[in-house]
């Protein structure tokens, strides 16, 4: 029903699209973390309310019958849920912006836990289909690999010939975003690989090759399988390499052979298109702009290199190495022969250019240079090819500006701007928690959902008894969903009164799991101790993946499940902490954990976490900040005060000077904190229980790795602060107080703010009023 109801409008908004010639954006991403969508294409549409009274006269429940929706697995963490955001604020607010993707036939995987540690299982979230996709075939497109590249000059005009490669079927499965309360309906366009030869070589399986009468088929559907092939291996790379140049080549193809449609001349590209490159996976639209505008639409260098940078803007989401790309130089050439030669002469030019403005000295080109020491950096050609270059909060963007890429901005310092991310508060507030939007509604009325800058009216309320004991309520009820969930999938029975202290993020050294899980071991020793200990009960929920090959997070999750089967059972501690962790987390699991949270785990290394947009649903649904002065915490913290908010540890200065300094004395911290001796210990010796050395390379990556984000230097700070919230929690009426607080603040973290601005000052695109 919703599918044909938003038909009409989706044809109509293309059509007005055409016909107004407005600029349009198109957001690359590796991941679009959807979630399910059925409910919010009823909260969209308005007919929510509609749909459950007549299936409600049925004997049909509208949320059980939503959970027969998979969650399409085509995204991992917050860079796949920030796209999502962002598609989603776009047509809440008529923009002209799509979304261009991998159509993954498994995404990443489905978590299950086994003997405590993560198992990896295939995430067939396609085996019924996808209700929400339209197959295109007739816009599909050829996308080329490997071979080799003859250069001639004919007529005085230097041409590339590509001959010898693989080819490669793009198909587009294209899914509608459904704006609120207007009618955009925009689309997001997700690429499957398919062969474009014979599937099946007849005469090799007549001459007994039967592997490679198949060969080419697997070779090609591998491209688009999985999200995040293991890169440990060369193959791994070269996979992750082949899967970025296929959804980027077939998504610029698409855009031009869209734009051409208008009868524009080609020159005028960059005042019709702007292609959003979301992180470094999408790099490579820049050479395949290029080569498209090179080779098949024969212009000259200098114009092609104006239209490309003038279309193309990047954001950067991360200082982490492993996220910032670079590819070995000879796998890049193989796969990418054409690009490869593109690629190259951007960076002679580059580097030429900077050399003649005498602007560094010749040793100093490496800095800057987008080939070097044998690799391809992703970042610094997206900082060169773009024409902005844009943090997701204000101290990322500092950092990037200040460190991670100084000398481009010192080069560009125009470039730079800062976009602090944001959310849909439709998804986030109004879909998972109806009790508190209801509550709003009544409150302030209406006003917030289209404004949510409006929620700062809740200000008025934050010391009425009467609406804090509203929010206790509605509070009170969510923790008790998730409670039933835990004991229904977990057997664990949780107390809905305790504390719910909740960290779910993806499993990472820099974002500290075990920061908390050793406040966790120190409460339980100190219980252990004396069990009349005097803290408020409190429940320690965790849930996140950690990378197939990545043996210390993996390492985490084993040793959080062996805690939590321990300290479970233990008798002796009376049930005053109990831990879980949630197996596969996805965004639907979100969307129960997040309402029931009382605290808001947020404890990254200061100036590793980029922005954070958990640290943000959290907030809005009224949950406490326990968290370092590190991404968007920092601008929390502002919006809030410090009375509303657990700030600790190391800033982020003090972080990078003592890397500068090359760390800090581990051992000098391990001496003199007893508590942190007896904890590293029992990672060695025992304690948690059937674990004897089972831990050891935790311990050694702190004590004998130099703890390289500073996990044992902020722990006593750490501890401090949860003394403060453990305080801080037995006056309820305070603890409303700041919640209610931190609601109204909240609305300055939606995603409508965030588009709006990247809308005006990057994209240059203006809202489109679709008719009814």
């Amino acid at each position: 029903m919703i599918r044909d109801y938003i038909s009409a409008r989706w044809i109509k908004t293309n059509k007005v699209y055409t016909e107004t010639s407005e600029k349009q954006v198109y957001y690359f991403s590796m991941e679009f973390l959807l979630g399910r969508i059925l409910n919010t294409n009823l909260i969209n549409t308005g007919l929510l309310d509609t749909c459950q009274t007549a299936l409600a006269e049925l004997g049909i429940d509208l949320a059980g019958l939503e959970q027969q929706e998979p969650d399409a697995g085509l995204g991992n963490g917050g860079l796949g849920r920030l796209a999502a955001c962002f598609l989603d604020s776009m047509a809440a607010l008529g923009l002209p912006g799509h979304g261009t993707g991998i159509r993954y036939k498994y995404g990443l995987f489905e978590q299950r836990i086994v003997d405590q540690q993560q198992v990896e299982l295939p995430d067939n979230w396609l085996k019924d289909g996808y209700i929400w996709e339209y197959r295109k075939a007739d816009k599909a497109v050829t996308v080329k690999f490997g071979g080799t590249v003859q250069m001639r000059r004919i007529n005085g005009r230097l041409t590339f010939e590509h001959s010898g490669f693989e080819a490669v079927r793009a198909v587009p499965y294209d899914v509608p975003i459904i704006g609120y309360g207007n009618n955009t309906v925009n689309t997001l366009r997700l690429w499957n690989a398919e062969p474009i030869q014979a599937e099946f070589d007849l005469a090799c399986f007549n001459r007994g090759e039967y592997l490679k009468a198949v060969e080419y088929k697997h070779w090609v559907e591998r491209v688009s399988m999985i999200l995040y092939p293991d890169d440990n291996y060369d193959e791994g790379r070269s996979l992750r390499l082949r899967q970025q140049y296929f959804f980027v080549s077939a998504g610029v193809q698409s855009i031009i052979r869209r734009f051409k449609k208008t009868g524009l001349p080609i020159r005028q590209l960059a005042d019709k298109v702007a292609i959003h490159i979301n992180d470094t996976h999408p790099a490579v639209a820049i050479p395949e702009l290029m080569r498209i505008l090179l080779d098949e639409e024969g212009l000259s260098w200098d114009a092609a290199w104006d239209i490309t940078t003038r279309t193309v803007s990047y954001t950067n989401h991360t200082i982490m190495p492993e996220a910032l790309e670079k590819w070995p130089e000879v796998m890049f050439k193989a796969q990418l022969p054409r690009i490869y030669l593109i690629v190259e002469e951007i960076n002679k030019r580059y580097c030429n250019e900077v050399l003649t403005k005498c602007f560094c000295r010749q040793e100093q080109l490496a800095g800057i240079a987008i080939i070097a020491g044998g690799n391809i950096n992703m970042a610094h050609l997206a900082v060169v090819g773009s024409h902005s270059v844009n943090g997701v909060a204000a101290i990322h963007t500092e950092i990037l500006k200040k460190h991670l890429l100084q000398p481009f901005y010192q080069l560009h310092p125009g470039k730079f701007n800062n976009k602090t991310n944001g959310i849909t508060h439709r998804r986030w507030l109004i879909k998972a928690n109806p009790g508190l939007a209801r509550l709003l509604n009544d409150t302030i009325g209406e006003c917030w959902i289209k404004h949510p800058g409006d929620l700062i009216n809740v200000l008025q309320y934050r010391d009425d008894p009467a609406f804090k004991q509203q929010i206790a309520a509605v509070k009170q009820h969510n923790k008790a969903l998730l409670a039933s969930y835990i004991k229904n999938k977990y057997g664990l029975t949780i107390d809905p009164c305790a504390i719910f202290d909740v960290q779910i993020k993806r499993i990472h050294a820099y974002k500290r799991q075990l920061l908390n899980i050793f406040h966790i071991m120190d409460l339980y020793n100190r219980l252990r101790q004396d069990p009349a200990c005097d803290i408020v009960p409190r429940t320690f929920i965790f849930a996140g993946k950690a990378a197939p090959g990545y043996y210390i997070a993996k390492q985490v999750i084993k040793l959080i499940n062996m805690l939590a089967e321990q300290i479970n059972r233990d008798p002796v501690i009376r049930e005053k902490i109990k831990v879980v962790f949630l197996e596969n987390y996805s965004v639907s699991l979100g969307e129960l954990v997040f309402p029931a949270a009382d605290v808001s785990e947020q404890i990254s290394t200061a100036s590793k976490e980029a922005s954070g947009t958990g640290n943000m649903k959290f907030m809005m649904n009224g949950a406490l900040t326990i968290g370092t002065l590190d991404g968007a915490n920092v601008e929390i913290k502002n919006a809030v005060g410090a009375e509303n908010i657990f700030i600790f540890g190391l800033t982020a200065e003090e972080v990078m000077t003592f890397y500068r300094q090359g760390g800090y004395s581990v051992w000098d911290v391990y001496n003199k904190d007893e508590r942190l001796k007896t904890i590293l210990n029992q990672l060695i010796n025992g304690s948690v229980r059937g674990a004897q050395e089972e831990f050891r390379s935790l311990y050694d990556s702190l004590l004998y790795n130099n703890d390289e984000y500073f996990v044992l230097k902020d722990f006593s700070a750490y501890v401090d602060a949860q003394t403060l919230l453990d305080n801080a929690f037995r006056d309820q009426a305070g603890w409303l107080g700041s919640s209610i607080h931190n609601i109204a603040k909240a609305g300055i973290f939606s995603s409508d703010r965030s588009i709006r601005e990247y809308a005006d000052d990057i994209w240059k695109i203006r809202p489109v009023i679709i008719p009814g």
